[in-house]
């Protein structure tokens, strides 16, 4: 039996007893059959000289070796998404080097990969108009499509701030979509992921702005492989799937409610397009394999005890969920250190961590417990527990 020193909300310093890990397969050879992208993080490199706050320092084997794993397990990779910390440490120089190296190493993996363009190198107090996000979101696409990249278009919070209604989101997607030269995911990203995006598509009626998206993707449903959507509302992806044209797919992006969402009712499902896939892909491989064999109950057997740890992960501040992925990465050695991009180790609390290592062992996906154990420890002396 494993111990590992842990804090009980009452200020109490307990132990707690680890599990077995339940050994998920480190690779998936079969066809699966969801799509399921899994949004991969950033391996920060702690002995780079400068200033994290300001600089983003790379590690760029690691970063690489991670997006392997996940191919490995039968998953795809969404490369330069905000789980990469896009727009909270990863600027967008270094995203396209991200997806410069990514590419490459896809390609040679035989790895399924879609990239992030936005328009983050556009300061949003910087756009004055509408033709301004055009311009970035250009500029961003022709450099990713020029890598052979598939896109993501992603939500621009110089977009969400210059925009004056609903038919000002419609001008700029209908031009960025008529110019794409193969079918992109769009990626609408509730403002408890981001605040700077709220009202986006020009209203704050979560309704009305469905209505507004479903419109442009009815107009340019040639150009649009699917929507990745992200309100942690299962009931409005529903609505919203139920409404999209024939042969353009939901991807969810609810990281509380991802299980039944890709099970689906018998009649439509989602597929995925997750951050929390990231922190449990092994386990998350191995359920949609189940699922891909008819076996929808191993497919919630694995992957039910990971929704707790998932909305532990993703709780409000949302924005901050990078810090769990991040660390559930250092706990399973996927990196030697928990240090990130930005400094933002900092954004959860001691206690915060602690529940995360607990859940994390109850969904069976501490890999080594005694490797976790050991870490976990570390991080809490120096944290002050000893």
């Amino acid at each position: 039996m494993r111990r590992s020193p842990g804090r009980g909300a009452d200020r109490s310093i307990e132990s707690y007893t680890l599990a077995p890990p339940r050994g998920f397969p480190a690779r998936t050879d079969r066809p699966l059959t969801r799509i399921a992208f899994a949004a991969a993080h950033m391996v920060a490199d702690p002995l780079a000289e400068g200033d994290p706050w300001l600089a983003p320092a790379i590690d760029w084997d690691r970063s690489i070796a991670f997006r392997e794993h996940l191919w490995d397990l039968g998953l795809g990779v969404a490369e330069a998404m905000d789980t990469a910390q896009r727009g909270m440490g990863l600027d967008w120089p270094t995203s396209l080097e991200l997806i410069r190296r990514s590419q490459s190493a896809a390609k040679a993996r035989g790895g399924v990969i879609a990239c992030g363009a936005g328009t983050d190198h556009l300061p949003p107090e910087n756009a004055r108009s509408v033709d301004d996000v055009i311009r970035a979101y250009e500029e961003q696409i022709e450099a990713i499509e020029a890598l052979d990249g598939r896109i993501i278009l992603m939500a621009s919070r110089a977009l969400a701030r210059v925009a004056t209604g609903p038919e000002d989101y419609v001008r700029v997607y209908g031009r960025i979509l008529s110019q794409v030269k193969q079918p992109v995911i769009l990626h609408w990203l509730g403002d408890m992921f981001d605040p700077a995006l709220a009202g986006y598509w020009g209203t704050a009626d979560v309704d009305a702005a469905m209505d507004t998206a479903l419109s442009i993707i009815g107009d340019f449903a040639p150009k649009v492989d699917g929507i990745k959507i992200s309100l942690l509302d299962k009931d409005k992806e529903i609505v919203m799937r139920r409404r999209l044209p024939a042969g353009v797919r939901m991807y969810t992006g609810d990281d509380f409610n991802y299980a039944e969402l890709i099970a689906g009712d018998g009649q439509q499902h989602s597929d995925a397009l997750l951050g929390i896939f990231d922190a449990i892909a092994p386990a998350a491989a191995a359920a949609l394999a189940h699922l891909a064999d008819g076996d929808e109950a191993g497919f919630h057997d694995i992957l039910a005890p990971t929704v707790p740890l998932s909305r532990h992960i993703f709780k409000a501040p949302t924005r901050f969920y990078k810090t769990g992925v991040v660390f559930m990465a250092y706990l399973n050695g996927h990196q030697d250190h928990f240090t990130m991009v930005g400094g933002q180790e900092s954004t959860r609390s001691t206690l915060h961590l602690a529940e995360l290592f607990r859940l994390a062992d109850k969904a069976g996906l501490l890999s080594d417990p005694d490797r976790a154990a050991q870490r976990m420890a570390a991080v809490l002396a120096v944290r002050g527990i000893a």
